[in-house]
């Protein structure tokens, strides 16, 4: 009986220590494997508390993410320390390839607005230079207007609702008592104040009296032309720097945090610290996670026309530059048209507002004369102007150039930044590499496109909602760019800057060049444009274009402006009359 018994017993223990070698085995494997690199690169990386890293892999670890058969070097608070690891990871690399594209805009938006508020000094200074040096009798009183109106015109580059032609014609109104009674009829200006109900009907005709010609209009309708895109690529610019801020403060999903994880973090749990996620991969998680971001892509490319289209409208051939520059020309021009239509002026004020205490100027032979001879290169300019701009605006030439070359790199750069951050050593293409569950030659995945839409068969992260700040930040840049070009309809028929010839102004003397930035001297020599100067070879007494009626012949004799060019007519008969006598005397020699 016991010999039937032992046999048994003999094969039943021999299972059992079969049993214990195959466990001591497990055990002793398992116990062969160390930690090590993973406390490394947990503390390198700065992952969490390093007591949480395990000293040796566990066999029974229950995670939620990096699951898998086998020991296991994680633990499920290390799991959610790689979880805010990574997030803060992902967004620094995010905001380290936005910072230099945020640091661009932000920075030609404050080189130009500072380059604005150059070109408005240097002007506000050059009007002043010729009213010092030309209209004395204004120059003090003037003062406060034009101050007022380079201030509106430095509100409205800023942004600010100011109407440019509104700020020109009032500044003309408010001009128009100063020259009636300085310079049309100077010996009133003591018996009469700016501030008098006299003062104030000036000011209310002074727009149907029409005493400074076409000039305001046509100073208002270039001024609102030339600033209207300097201001709306200021607002642009502005508009560019808050989607980048919105950009690098996207929230990331619990989808988004788990795939980073799976990507970065869970190959650690196997020991494997520096094996790279497959580039395919990666992209695919990248995507996912950005899918809100992606969305800006088509508005971001429009958005990046326009600042081109813009920068064009407003360096084709330096309008911004030459419009400054032309404001004292235009002033010029306007004081000299009302000095020669001064009787005429008279005769109409005197019906609407009464009639004056003194005489017209050219019924007055003790009146101050005033010279309108253009100042010449010694005149000082105000401390606000440098006497010399031409560096400047090479300055600003090279600006604009250098600000066109830049946004050419960053025009797909939402589409693109899941790429750049699939790129370097955060990936690896040419060899083994990590797949989110194993060690692979090559990702077998689908790699999907960009965008909300193509998420759809994203096999890496599951896209549920869209990021509301994100669907917010597209909506206001769809909205600008739908206002700009609405407000702009022929943006995209301007030339291309590169495209323009010399960049000399039709109709201006003022020549730039593209190289060497518009080339305005600031010795205080007027400039005046052919246009200005055929409207002064006009008839006094019509106006452009006949709009007003010949001046009657009975009316006041039209006033000689001192300083102006001499007629030239006299010296023709005596020309011909010398002529006859030299063929004469010839003739009797022979």
């Amino acid at each position: 009986m016991s010999r039937g018994i032992c046999p048994r017993v003999n094969s039943c223990a021999s299972s059992w220590i079969c049993a214990a070698v195959v466990l001591a085995a497990c055990v002793i494997d398992a116990e062969s494997y160390s930690c090590h690199e993973v406390r490394t690169a947990y503390q390198l990386r700065q992952v969490g508390p390093l007591h949480r890293v395990p000293e040796t892999p566990g066999t029974d670890v229950d995670l939620l993410i990096c699951k898998h058969q086998g020991p296991s070097c994680c633990t499920r608070k290390m799991e959610e320390s790689y979880q805010i690891a990574v997030k803060r990871e992902t967004l620094h690399n995010i905001q380290s390839y936005s910072y230099e594209l945020e640091h661009l805009i932000s920075g030609h938006s404050d080189a130009f607005q500072d380059m604005f508020q150059y070109l408005l000094s240097f002007s506000q200074g050059h009007l002043s230079s010729l009213l010092e040096g030309t209209y004395s009798p204004l120059s003090r009183h003037t003062l406060p207007h034009v101050n007022q109106l380079f201030s509106s015109l430095s509100l409205y580059l800023r942004g600010a609702n100011v109407s440019v032609e509104a700020s020109v014609q009032q500044f003309f109104n408010n001009l128009f008592p100063l020259v009636y009674t300085r310079l049309i009829n100077p010996g009133i200006e003591g018996s009469m104040t700016e501030a008098s109900e006299m003062g104030d009907c000036l000011r209310m005709i002074r727009q149907d009296v029409n005493p400074f010609g076409p000039y305001p209009a046509a100073m208002a309708q270039e001024l609102a032309g030339a600033l209207g895109a300097g201001r709306q690529l200021g607002l642009a610019l502005e508009e560019g720097v808050e989607v980048m801020n919105a950009t690098e403060h996207v929230s990331l999903s619990k989808e988004c945090v788990k795939g980073l994880v799976k990507m970065v973090f869970c190959s650690h749990c196997r020991g494997l610290t520096l094996i790279k996620p497959c580039v395919g991969y990666c992209l695919n998680v990248m995507r996912g996670c950005l899918a809100s971001v992606s969305e800006l892509d088509q508005p971001w490319r429009r958005y990046t026309s326009l600042l081109e289209q813009l920068t064009h409208a407003m360096a084709g051939q330096h309008s911004l530059e030459l419009a400054l520059l032309e404001v004292r020309g235009r002033v010029h021009n306007a004081l000299l048209y009302a000095q020669r239509r001064g009787p005429l002026i008279t005769a109409t004020v005197d019906k609407v507002c009464g009639l004056t205490t003194g005489e017209p100027t050219s019924m007055h032979p003790t009146s101050p004369e005033v010279t309108t001879s253009t100042v010449t290169s010694s005149s000082p300019l105000p401390s606000a102007a440098p006497s010399q701009p031409e560096q400047w605006l090479r300055q600003l030439a090279h600006l604009k150039r250098e600000f066109l070359m830049y946004l050419q790199r960053y025009k797909s750069f939402f589409a693109a930044l899941p790429e750049m951050l699939c790129e370097g050593e955060n990936v690896m293409d040419d060899s083994t590499c990590w797949s989110g569950d194993d060690v692979v030659e090559s990702y077998s995945g689908r790699v999907v496109g960009n965008g909300l839409h193509a998420q759809r068969q994203n096999p890496e992260v599951k896209v549920r909602t869209v990021d509301p700040t994100l669907a917010e930040v597209k909506e206001k840049l769809d909205r600008f760019n739908r206002e700009t070009q609405e407000r702009f309809p022929k943006l995209d028929q301007v030339e291309a800057w590169d495209e323009l010839g010399s960049g000399r102004s039709e109709g201006s003397s003022i020549g730039c060049d593209d190289e060497d930035g518009c080339q305005a001297s600031g010795d205080g020599q007027e400039n005046i444009s052919h246009t200005d100067a055929s409207n002064e070879r006009r008839p006094i007494g019509r106006q452009p274009g006949g709009d007003s009626p010949p001046e009657n012949p009975s009316k006041p004799p039209s006033v000689k402006v001192i300083g102006a060019s001499p007629s030239g007519n006299w010296a023709r008969p005596w020309s011909l009359a010398l002529l006859c006598a030299a063929l004469c005397f010839q003739w009797t020699l022979f």
